[in-house]
């Protein structure tokens, strides 16, 4: 494994980040592909093996299970100390309108939750799930600001937002003098590149660290176009995000995988991890090798050749994903 700082802090990370939104008791959440606690357990387990030490998760994830089951494991298999634990707050979690967004009503409620549920007094990282148009961003700003101040966070970031928002979000603590986010979970991946054309460089610009999700485009990039899985038939989301026209671009991935006879997960993300801009791609697991591939991808130098491949096919698109 290899580790690199978290933006401009001093905050080591491993460069795979193990993504818990699959860890859930299909019952207790708005999915039903997601993995209960036994099952999730030794993808966790294989994780910490193979010296992933970036947890991710969120309070919405099967309405709070996620994050039980990632702290009940964490705690029984990793040194709290050696890990960097994050996880997320916006969505509602609780009827009513003071049940979601950022709001610092909300954002002081959910961490004290989110920590009870992960059985730790403090997140490495605590972060903004989504832009919350209707409370003001200073107040926002401020909420996070006390969540550090009040050793329950070390480090605030931020995920799928317009550059201009991320960048408006930015000033406001650096005039006040508030903590700083300090990373950016976007959406990026050989079938989503908007983020390239204003939100990576503003982060490259500032010292914020990427920690991209769905690096695999929910396992479209994985697999010969049109396949199914358990995932792509009950995740509504999906259909949003990816288009026929990204036929070609999978394909691509499969011919230059296929040459040099590895996965094509392994290809996928070899060119996100290479953005200069990107520190920890964010990859789901509920097959053994989803890990496996996600380390040995960090082993892959491609060629300008098979870049030019990859990336030939791509169109613009509407941006999606916020």
């Amino acid at each position: 494994m290899e580790y690199v700082k978290l933006g401009r802090t001093g905050l080591d990370v491993s460069r795979v980040t193990l993504g818990c939104m699959s860890y859930g008791a299909p019952d207790r959440g708005r999915h039903d592909w997601t993995l209960d606690e036994e099952s999730a357990r030794p993808f966790i387990r294989q994780a910490l093996e193979a010296g992933v030490t970036f947890f991710d998760t969120a309070n919405t994830y099967s309405d709070g299970h996620s994050e039980e089951i990632i702290g009940r494991a964490l705690a029984d298999h990793a040194d709290r100390d050696a890990i960097v634990l994050a996880t997320k707050v916006f969505s509602p979690m609780r009827p009513g309108p003071n049940g979601g967004g950022l709001s610092r009503k909300n954002i002081l409620a959910e961490i004290d939750h989110s920590l009870r549920r992960l059985g730790t007094d403090y997140v490495d990282l605590y972060q903004i799930h989504r832009f919350d148009p209707r409370t003001p961003l200073e107040e926002t700003v401020e909420a996070l600001h006390d969540v550090v101040k009040a050793g329950k966070a070390r480090y605030v970031g931020a995920s799928s937002m317009y550059a201009w928002q991320f960048a408006k979000a930015l000033r406001v603590a650096d005039v006040h003098g508030w903590t700083r986010f300090t990373t950016m979970q976007n959406h990026y991946n050989l079938l989503y590149r908007e983020e390239e054309r204003e939100m990576l460089p503003l982060c490259a610009d500032e010292g914020i660290g990427v920690i991209p999700w769905s690096p695999l485009a929910r396992g479209f990039l994985t697999r010969d176009w049109g396949t199914d899985t358990a995932r792509s038939r009950g995740d509504r989301v999906t259909g949003a995000l990816y288009r026929e026209e990204d036929r070609a671009i999978v394909d691509a991935v499969g011919r230059v995988a296929e040459r040099r006879g590895v996965p094509r997960a392994r290809i996928a993300l070899a060119w996100v991890s290479r953005h200069p801009a990107v520190t920890s791609p964010i990859v789901g697991a509920t097959k053994p090798h989803h890990l496996t591939d996600a380390v040995a991808s960090l082993d892959i130098e491609l060629t300008d050749a098979e870049v030019d491949e990859l990336e030939r096919y791509y169109t613009p698109r509407p941006v999606v994903g916020l």
